[in-house]
């Protein structure tokens, strides 16, 4: 039926245009790739169109054929890309038939008129979707309408609809593909359009000195407010990222040492111990998707096995021991930076080394997935992300092809209730982290697609102990597509031995940082969609002025969703969970920080063709919440503050954009400058801001290039300010 309906669409164009079959005679149909070519009907170049009046010798008339080929096929509920050559359905008749051919009773072809109908065509989209003119999905209930929290309903002809076409296609399913809608594309115009004051991305931009290094002028598409122009897009190689000529990984290793030569260079057991539980008490109270009693009894079995058998250890195991390693060791006290650098660098080379003995490239793991995740997150602490921006590419292609941006109840109903939450919470840490990366770097989010429910990550499957003893080092269970060659399966697994007291985690806490886990997700789909997608292609966040409020409405609507431990700015509070638990702290910082500073960018855009403009004090508070968040980190935890890239780098994004917005020019009485009413009290508080900013920023990074212009840009930025 679908090739009929093809054929059927390249009759159409030929009645319209009176080419007659000219597709079909000079090789341009695409007939024989549906295997029909044999159905397509002859050119007759000196025959008139009235004349064949059969298709595919069925006797039917060529506008019968043409508008009563029935319903176009649909995949998943959405077009199947044939819409604009295909006809229209029976209640859309807007559109003018030249002519109707229909034989008499004397079988000669007669040319009838029709008139133009109408337009009666029912509306499939979500009223939400309708009144606010976005695409819908056509779910239930539909993506947008989750991810902007709101009530989903439809007509109830709609609903008639939707259910016969499920009964027809049972394969219909919502998809997470983001992209900048359609709208904002055609409003994206050449930079003559938008004002010399603002970028293409929506951001004013910020005085010239702001764009100026020792190393020369920034990219004019670059965000403003990041000192951060892409690096691949500089002639020469750029350190502002951490993009250096020197390979992350150094290389200590023989080609003949495998996997003993990785092992024997292993730290010693309680040195090991210390650094693992560095790791999960920094590290994975803010990414939480290893499971602690499992990955405790590898670890233990690994030290209890004598030396042959530790040396048949699967390689992942070791990638991912390794990882943990130099996380832990980046978090640890040392007397001097470097040392504790060049300590933590070589785990994470010995990581590597692991994994390439695991051939990392065409074959993957759970394991594998999470070491290749943190040795990301290592990468972007030393001073290395646009490594870590190209290694995460790696290890997201292999979380694709292992499925785990599969709902685990689809693709793997028969794993544990455990290995499917594990697979939803690694598919968590590998979405978070793409998303919020490519916040930062403005560069174009690749975690797009994804059907797994975030509310899949119920309370009930953290506490079950169904699948206790599952191994996450074994292969996927669906086949790896990327794969070349053929993996052995696994051994038998042995079960895990009786816990100690430091590999539990209590059922507070699993259920703390499910929330948290939520909490973070469903935040991450609304930036993902409606920051990270417009500015890694250059285009205003908002394309008017009731989007940009119904977008802001959004955010904080999700905000006020979140849990209340999760929310509380509270300083005194936060110092007694710091003191009672400072793992429930952590995860307050790092949602206040990531969903504040994303308020902020929205708070700050501006879009001039559309007429909308920046919301000077709204985005002053919501960058004073932001940078707040990393000063409470840097009160609390101040060598873990010293250390994570990505709370300094939005701290120093949050100090520059406070400049720009203080060094606008002075305002009436009535409006919002710098002495207006509406900024009375906020500008003060905002320059202790960038100040108190510049003094923590000479307490760490050292005498990195990158570290020493952000301070020279910033401090010059402060200076205009106070001038």
């Amino acid at each position: 039926m679908q090739s009929h309906g093809i054929y059927a669409s390249a009759a159409a164009g030929v009645a319209l245009n009176g080419t007659a079959g000219a597709q079909c005679a000079n090789g341009f149909n695409s007939a024989p790739a549906f295997g029909a070519a044999d159905n397509c009907p002859p050119y007759h170049p000196h025959e008139s169109v009235e004349r064949r009046t059969d298709f595919r010798g069925s006797g039917i008339g060529l506008d019968t054929a043409v508008f009563n080929n029935g319903t176009p096929s649909t995949l998943n509920g959405q077009s199947d890309g044939l819409n604009a050559v295909s006809p229209p359905t029976d209640g859309d008749t807007d559109m003018p038939l030249l002519s109707a051919v229909t034989s008499n009773s004397s079988g000669s072809p007669t040319t009838t008129r029709k008139t133009k109908q109408r337009r009666n065509k029912p509306t499939l989209s979500c009223l939400e979707c309708v009144e606010r003119k976005t695409k819908c999905d056509r779910s239930r209930p539909c993506l947008a309408c989750v991810k902007r929290q709101s009530n989903c309903d439809y007509t109830a002809v709609a609903n008639i609809i939707a259910i016969a076409g499920k009964n027809s296609d049972g394969s219909s399913r919502a998809r997470y593909v983001t992209k900048p809608p359609a709208k904002i594309r055609k409003m994206s115009t050449a930079s003559s359009l938008t004002s010399a004051g603002t970028t293409d991305n929506g951001w004013a931009s910020i005085d010239s000195r702001a764009h100026t290094t020792p190393k020369g002028q920034m990219s004019s598409a670059a965000s403003p407010y990041l000192l951060s122009n892409v690096p691949y897009s500089s002639a020469t190689p750029s350190n502002v990222f951490g993009m250096g000529t020197q390979h992350p990984f150094s290389n200590y290793w023989t080609c003949q040492g495998g996997l003993p030569e990785v092992i024997s260079v292993m730290p010693s057991k309680e040195q090991a111990d210390i650094l693992i539980a560095k790791y999960f008490e920094a590290v994975d109270p803010v990414y939480p998707f290893i499971h602690r009693r499992s990955f405790y009894a590898d670890y233990e079995r690994f030290w209890a096995s004598p030396t042959e058998e530790k040396h048949k250890t699967d390689a992942a195991m070791m990638a991912l021991h390794y990882a943990i390693f130099a996380l832990g060791t980046q978090f640890l006290q040392y007397p001097g930076y470097e040392e504790r650098s060049q300590t933590a660098e070589f785990y994470c080379s010995a990581a590597n080394q692991a994994l390439r003995l695991y051939s990392y490239l065409n074959r993957t793991s759970m394991r594998a997935i999470q070491a290749m995740l943190l040795m990301a997150y290592f990468l972007m602490n030393d001073n290395h992300a646009s490594d870590a921006y190209a290694w995460a590419g790696i290890h997201l292609r292999q979380s694709y092809a292992m499925r785990l941006h599969r709902d685990p109840d689809i693709v793997v109903p028969e794993a544990s209730v455990i290995e499917k939450q594990q697979r939803r919470k690694l598919w968590q840490a590998v979405f978070f982290h793409d998303t919020f990366l490519t916040v930062l770097l403005k560069l174009p989010p690749t975690a797009t697609h994804s059907d797994v429910p975030v509310e899949s990550l119920a309370d009930d499957n953290e506490l079950s102990n169904d699948g206790i003893d599952f191994d996450s080092g074994a292969h996927s269970r669906v086949e790896n597509l990327m794969s070349i060659s053929v993996i052995a399966p696994p051994e038998d697994y042995i079960p895990l031995p009786p816990p100690m007291s430091h590999h539990m985690v209590d059922l507070a806490t699993a259920k703390s940082d499910c929330a948290y886990i939520r909490s973070m997700w469903h935040l991450g789909n609304l930036v993902q969609e409606n920051l990270s997608s417009p500015c890694s292609v250059s285009l205003p966040l908002t394309h008017s002025v009731r989007h940009k409020e119904s977008l802001i409405a959004a955010f904080k609507r999700l905000y006020k969703s979140f849990p209340s431990h999760l929310t509380n700015l509270d300083h005194l509070w936060l110092q007694q969970q710091a003191n009672n638990n400072p793992r429930a702290a952590r995860q307050n910082l790092f949602l206040t920080s990531n969903y504040h500073h994303c308020l902020m960018l929205l708070q700050a855009s501006e879009n001039a063709s559309a007429g909308v403009v920046a919301n000077i004090r709204a985005a002053l508070e919501a960058a004073h919440e932001a940078i707040w968040a990393f000063f409470k980190l840097w009160a609390l935890f101040e060598t873990e503050a010293a250390v994570w890239w990505v709370f300094q780098h939005r701290a120093f994004e949050e100090s520059l954009l406070i400049a720009h917005l203080l060094s606008k020019e002075v305002g009436s009485s009535e409006g919002e400058g710098v002495n207006g009413k509406a900024l009375e009290g906020i500008c003060e508080k905002a320059k202790e801001d960038v100040g108190r900013m510049l003094g923590i920023m000479e307490r760490y990074g050292g005498d990195l290039e990158m570290h020493r212009t952000r301070k020279e840009v910033l401090r010059e930025a402060f200076e205009g300010i106070l001038g």
